[in-house]
């Protein structure tokens, strides 16, 4: 028996170790208050056929009973269900939240409530929650069984083989057969035995987790899912049904749906006796003369429950939040009073990628597949299966939350898992070897997860691959406090700017110099390894990066022993001599004119390698395996480029040692020297590099997409990508947007071993006009894309990124007009991918067998490589957001490395870490000499401050990063690396549109 008071027994059936709380309760709030009085015994019978019984006062409203049940599943998504029972009339209905139990059941002893899903999302990958899919999937499962839900037998047969996979896990003939002689799915399952195992047989390597994702993926494109039929009668006597989905009432003839009301056409609902009325908005381009419908139902509570579910249905996937109730009359009382309670659609999703939660374990009933499931919100994200791996204890380790998608998946299997926005703390590891004998000896905690993380998996922890975007909190008790040792040493070390300037050419040089060694050490001595590779392009990148890591490796050499001096107590004239660095920075430009030809050639290093990768299928692998390594935290492309972006980071030092030296001062004749020479050298390969900066980003988005072949083709220019809301019958939908110079492509992130995007539709920009169209359609923030005699309705998440993304996309019309529009000579898209010449915009929903699905098909989409999956589009598709080519460039200029001092989350205590600002993320490690990143925080979407007075942080040079309810703060060792950060931070989270980009001013 389960009783209120006893949290500790919450969530058991499941295997849950405690509860959380659920999706109808505010943060940090707790379930409604057992009102006074006798506890009654309620049964409830769950999806997955167990009985629970629940001790709840006989003065106890509907919700408490409710929340009950949510929170002994660890149910987060909690809205999408309800709880029916039968009446004494013998008719099922649900259960009002806001009334009494004992004016709903008059015998509650003696009656079984049934938790069921109620709310049936247009989109099964809203349903963020791997919990909440699994009990969708037991929904379906009963639904057939039960001749509910009628498809053909293909369709049936393809959802019994999802639903077998999950429960018996790899298809082997004789124990599939047997299954299914034991157990029976759908009526006439005989017939369907042989074409059930074919299909079971193409779902070898899917986890459970998987195989609910599938099954929702075909359910939700038949159209009988989630519907419950209500007798009626036209006004002719015809035997009908009426039902509710998310977009309105339907009409069935038997199971076959004759008419449908969308809510926009409804101007009201309403019910007289037993009479059905649906009044409709006056539609003069469709010569509607009768406004009002009539239907006869069998008796005026069969209309009445009816009309309420239609209300419920209407509020909670068309409103944005909860009705208010409305005042009650002081004398008459006109019509019901029933409103929606709870939160809608909008509210529960918001509320999941807004909050993290504890990572929790639940068990199939019905599988046999040895596999843990933890429980983690989306982000998509989420968004975006679940490996529990054993918990280590590890000296002065990370402890990471993410608000995105951080669960640990099986490399080479899809997660539906991956979407997941908001996470549990998980504990990230620095060093293996580095853990004390005390910290060997802890015992295991099943709550965490260890793993270090970079590029979106972690290696440590069984292969296992947990999401891009991880946060990093410090763990208070295993880390070293730095406090007093760090204040002291900064009162030893000089505070001129020029020292500054000094110190940050030290810190971004280490970095580029180990970058430079991933390439000459790493990549080149697996390419060494490899009889795939061509002799031509071994020689090429030695003959291109040797000297170049060469000449750097002497360099700062230099760099180091200059400022060890400039550090160090020495004589005065010794002093003067070696505070400065304008020779050495000289003799390296001179250096690098003499390098010229190797600077030049880095670019054929790329083209070469992309060319060398599609001649031969391994060395493809090869190239994807050595980019998921964790030395490789960033594109290996982005490594090959990286003396083209040194160029850049050498100007801006030495223009602002030059801004900072009086013409007087003895080094500034050869800082501005060595400004000249590396500015004469950039102007010689910027015109390569923008060229080869655009070719890459090709490339990148190349391996993310599924469903375009030969992207990366001469004169295509990327311009914009980025997550919009696409309006369609469905209500707002996510998708991701690519926008080129000549097409735009729109897609969805769905659930696969490869972290990719399945590219829906191409829309040609030639021809195309854009308006603003908030007051047409009534959505915050949409604008309207015309194109070939048809319309597409986006919405942007607000005002400023609809202004990017409408400037962006009218820059890019001009653009393909001067082209003439030749996209079709340009694109080569797959048979998935829809022309917009097609019939409808809207993607095609009628193809059952999985025409749409997530899974890759051939070519270099196979689902056996695995793609990096903290890439720039994920990113922008868990924190919902837009990059374009301009933050790209001014990316590659504001990079940085140096030590920052990161507050502890639960006390006051701070640590020294090594952090390397990137491709718009924080990559941190101990120590500048590790060899991979120990955790990493993307920063789009994220704001950085000034930390206030109010936050009682009583140090300088703090500022704060911020995202939602997360908040991290971070101290640098003087004003200077305080602005600094601050700078190149604000260039990650602040999105620059073309105008003020081009209207901008360089900062002094």
């Amino acid at each position: 028996m389960v009783e209120q008071g006893q949290t500790s027994l919450a969530g058991q059936r499941l295997g849950a170790p405690e509860t959380l709380g659920i999706s109808t309760l505010e943060p940090g709030h707790k379930p409604p208050a057992m009102p006074p009085g006798r506890l009654v015994p309620i049964r409830v019978l769950l999806l997955d056929d167990s009985e629970e019984i629940f001790d709840i006062s006989h003065r106890a409203s509907g919700r408490v009973l409710f929340e009950t049940v949510c929170l002994h599943l660890n149910l987060i998504e909690g809205d999408y269900f309800g709880l029916e029972f039968q009446s004494h009339h013998r008719k099922m209905v649900w259960l009002d939240l806001l009334k009494p139990i004992r004016k709903q059941i008059t015998r509650p002893k003696h009656t079984v409530l049934r938790f069921v899903v109620k709310f049936f999302p247009p989109d099964h990958s809203l349903l963020l929650e791997e919990l909440t899919r699994y009990l969708f999937a037991l929904q379906v499962r009963q639904d057939l069984a039960s001749g509910r839900l009628t498809c053909s037998d293909a369709s049936a047969s393809l959802l019994v083989s999802h639903i077998i996979q999950s429960e018996i896990g790899d298809f082997e003939e004789t124990q599939c057969r047997q299954h299914l002689l034991n157990t029976n799915y759908i009526p006439d399952q005989m017939a369907l035995m042989d074409k059930i195992m074919e299909f079971h047989h193409k779902h070898i390597g899917q986890t459970p987790a998987e195989s609910d994702y599938r099954l929702l993926e075909v359910a939700s494109r038949l159209e009988m899912y989630g519907i419950r039929l209500h007798p009626a009668k036209d006004r002719e006597g015809t035997k009908l049904s009426l039902a509710v989905a998310h977009g309105g009432v339907l009409v069935f003839q038997g199971h076959n749906r004759i008419n449908n009301f969308n809510w926009s056409k409804i101007r009201k609902l309403s019910f007289k006796r037993r009479r059905f009325l649906i009044k409709l908005r006056a539609d003069p381009s469709q010569n509607i003369n009768q406004d009002t419908l009539e239907f006869l139902m069998a008796s005026r509570d069969c209309c009445k429950m009816f009309w309420k579910v239609c209300v419920e249905y209407h509020a909670f996937f068309r409103l944005f939040e909860e009705p208010r109730p409305k005042p009650k009359p002081v004398l008459f009382s006109r019509g019901s009073s029933f409103r929606f309670s709870g939160r809608t659609q909008k509210q529960v999703i918001d509320y999941v990628k807004e909050n993290e939660f504890k990572k929790l374990p639940f068990d199939r009933k019905h599988s046999r597949v040895q596999y843990n499931s933890s429980l983690s919100p989306l982000r998509s994200a989420q968004h975006q299966v679940p490996n529990q791996a054993v918990k280590q204890s590890w000296e002065g380790s990370f402890l990471v939350s993410s608000e995105d998608s951080a669960i640990i998946r099986p490399c080479g299997n899809s997660s539906p898992s991956t979407q997941r926005n908001g996470c549990s703390d998980q504990t990230y590891p620095s060093q293996e070897d580095s853990r004390s004998p005390a910290a060997k000896q802890q015992p295991v905690d099943r709550a965490e997860v260890t793993c270090a993380l970079v590029n979106g998996h972690a290696e440590d922890c069984r292969g296992a691959t947990p999401s891009p975007l991880i946060s990093p909190m410090l763990n208070d008790t295993g880390a070293i406090r730095t406090d007093d040792e760090e204040d002291n040493r900064r009162k030893n070390c000089p505070t001129d700017n020029a020292y500054c300037i000094a110190k940050e050419l030290l810190c971004t040089e280490r970095t580029y110099l180990k970058d430079l060694e991933l390439i000459t050490v790493s990549f080149q001595g697996v390419l060494d390894k490899e009889d795939c590779v061509p002799e031509a392009l071994k020689t090429l990148l030695s003959s291109t990066y040797e000297p170049l890591h060469s000449h750097h490796t002497h360099f700062l050499q230099e760099l180091e022993e200059r400022l060890s001096l400039w550090e160090g107590p020495c004589s005065t004239e010794v002093k003067g001599e070696m505070q400065r660095i304008g020779d050495l920075l000289l003799k390296s430009a001179q250096e690098l004119k003499a390098l010229s030809g190797q600077l030049q050639m880095i670019s054929e290093c790329v083209f070469a390698l992309e060319r060398a990768c599609v001649a031969s299928r391994r060395l493809e692998c090869v190239c994807r395996e050595f980019e998921l390594q964790k030395v490789c935290y960033i594109p290996l492309n982005v490594f090959l480029l990286s003396p083209l972006h040194r160029l850049l980071h050498y100007r801006q030092i030495l223009d602002r040692l030059c801004k900072h030296y009086p013409p007087t001062h003895t080094d500034y004749s050869d800082c501005r020297a060595a400004l000249d020479d590396v500015c004469e050298l950039e102007a010689a390969l910027r015109p390569g590099l923008e060229q080869i900066e655009n070719y890459q980003k090709l490339l990148e988005l190349q391996k993310d997409l599924i469903g375009v072949e030969h992207l990366a083709v001469a004169g295509r220019q990327l311009i914009r990508l980025g997550c919009l809301s696409k309006l369609s019958g469905k209500g707002l939908q996510q998708r991701m947007f690519f926008l080129f110079n000549d097409v735009l492509l729109y897609s969805t992130r769905g659930i696969t071993s490869a972290n990719q995007f399945t590219v829906h539709r191409q829309l040609p920009l030639h021809g195309m006009t854009i308006r603003e169209s908030e007051d047409e359609w009534g959505v915050p923030h949409s604008f309207t894309l015309m194109v070939q005699q048809q319309s597409l309705v986006v919405a942007a998440c607000s005002e400023s990124e609809m202004e990017k993304w409408m400037e962006d996309l009218k820059m890019a019309v001009d653009m393909a007009e001067e082209c003439n529009g030749l996209t079709a000579d340009l694109l080569s898209t797959s048979k998935d991918v829809k022309s917009s010449g097609a019939s409808e915009v809207v993607e095609s929903e009628d193809d059952l067998c999985g025409s749409r699905t997530s899974l890759p098909r051939n070519g270099n989409n196979s689902g056996n490589t695995l793609n990096r999956g903290n890439t720039t589009a994920h990113v922008c598709w868990h924190r919902n957001t837009s990059v374009s080519m301009l933050d790209f460039s001014i990316a590659i200029e504001n990079q940085l490395s140096g030590n920052l001092l990161r507050k502890f989350k639960n006390s006051n205590g701070w640590q020294k870490l090594w952090v390397v600002f990137t491709n718009f993320t924080l990559f941190f490690y101990k120590t500048h000499e590790d060899e991979y990143p120990l955790a990493s925080l993307p920063l789009l979407g994220y704001s950085v401050t000034h930390a206030g007075e109010s936050e009682n942080i009583h140090k300088d040079h703090v500022f704060k990063l911020h995202f939602k309810s997360h908040i991290y703060y971070f101290r640098t060792e003087s004003e200077y690396f305080f602005e600094r950060w601050m700078t190149v931070i604000r260039s990650a989270t602040v999105s620059a549109s073309r105008t003020r980009y081009l209207n901008r001013t360089e900062p002094d």
